[in-house]
């Protein structure tokens, strides 16, 4: 399969490493051999219909900056549509930075491929924060595959348990913690007495946190995550603007530890119901199966049939996130292969 990868950032860089460790085990297992014959960083591309060599992608990112210096395969100038719309590659991964404030691009490149007929794994959750619904609609026209288990839960496959959990049964309710650096930020104000703004300071040490850490802190990313869920599991059609959105910014340690002695913990608690889409903290007993600690994810799935079901796990990192692009790519392989 030739594969054309939109963005050579730690994930980028990461499905590329992942690529060829598993290169002879994706032939003996699923029969599939995948080619790079296209990359597309900030600065420039690097292309090749017989497939790009991976240490001269990642020498070129390490000395140069993009891959654009890649000999004889460089390329600069072009736009990115354009190069995603003439390349001979079958399937698209897009894994350029998510920016919710700015998503056009994103989406451009994704509509592109969608309208050459090329499949699409997408780990960036902006374009479908925003344009869910159109983009689901343009793949099925276009007879394209359209897979993003990585936008949410990263390595952890959340949406694949939400998806498997859907099949002959109804879900009721989904409450969940979708958000690593916000969990991490109050389990420090509970567990280690630490004020928001010392919290924060730790998890931007950590690494967890970026450092500007709107997006998490304010709500938004879970709300993307939010979107994903309603649209992609539960056939639930919506947008960022149709969640209401609560974060945790400034949060006083009072409500912390005013949970702590009635034997709750404060959360930020994603939650699709009946009544609406909500981002919010929220209070959770103390054994709660969403009391998660440090940078966790959780998801938890009320079903009509069963009761509840929970998943926790890591939600992000460049490997983490890379394996999710893989399973998508396992995934699509298989699909577009029964199809013939």
């Amino acid at each position: 399969m030739k594969i054309l990868l939109v963005g050579f950032g730690v994930v980028g860089r990461a499905v590329v490493a992942l690529l060829e460790e598993q290169r002879a085990a994706l032939y003996r297992g699923h029969g599939l051999s995948p080619s790079i014959v296209g990359v597309i960083d900030s600065k420039g591309a690097a292309e090749d219909p017989r497939g790009l060599d991976p240490a001269a992608l990642l020498e070129a990112k390490a000395k140069h900056g993009t891959v654009a210096a890649v000999a004889a395969h460089g390329v600069t100038g072009e736009k990115d549509t354009e190069l995603i719309a003439e390349s001979e590659a079958q399937l698209v991964i897009e894994a350029t930075p998510t920016t919710v404030k700015a998503p056009g691009p994103s989406l451009e490149r994704l509509k592109a491929a969608f309208r050459t007929g090329k499949h699409v794994v997408c780990v960036n959750k902006a374009p479908l924060a925003v344009a869910f619904p159109a983009l689901q609609e343009l793949s099925r026209h276009n007879r394209a595959e359209f897979r993003y288990s990585g936008t949410v839960g990263g390595g952890t496959p959340i949406l694949a348990l939400a998806q498997e959990c859907v099949r002959g049964n109804e879900v009721v309710s989904v409450r969940a913690i979708l958000n690593g650096t916000t969990n991490f930020i109050l389990w420090r104000m509970d567990k280690q007495g630490e004020d928001f703004d010392a919290a924060l300071k730790e998890a931007v040490r950590l690494g967890y946190a970026e450092a500007d850490p709107s997006a998490d802190i304010d709500g938004i990313d879970t709300a993307t995550k939010v979107v994903i869920l309603a649209n992609g599991v539960l056939g639930r059609p919506c947008t960022i603007g149709d969640v209401r959105i609560q974060g945790i910014r400034g949060l006083p340690k009072a409500r912390i530890d005013d949970a702590r002695k009635r034997g709750q913990a404060v959360k930020l608690i994603a939650r699709i119901a009946r009544e609406g889409l909500t981002v919010a903290p929220e209070e959770v007993p103390s054994d709660s199966p969403l009391n998660v600690p440090a940078n966790l994810n959780c998801l938890g799935l009320e079903l009509k049939t069963g009761g509840e079901v929970a998943l926790v796990g890591r939600g992000a990192g460049g490997p983490e996130t890379a394996t999710a692009i893989l399973r998508d790519l396992i995934d699509i392989w298989h699909t577009i292969g029964s199809a013939r």
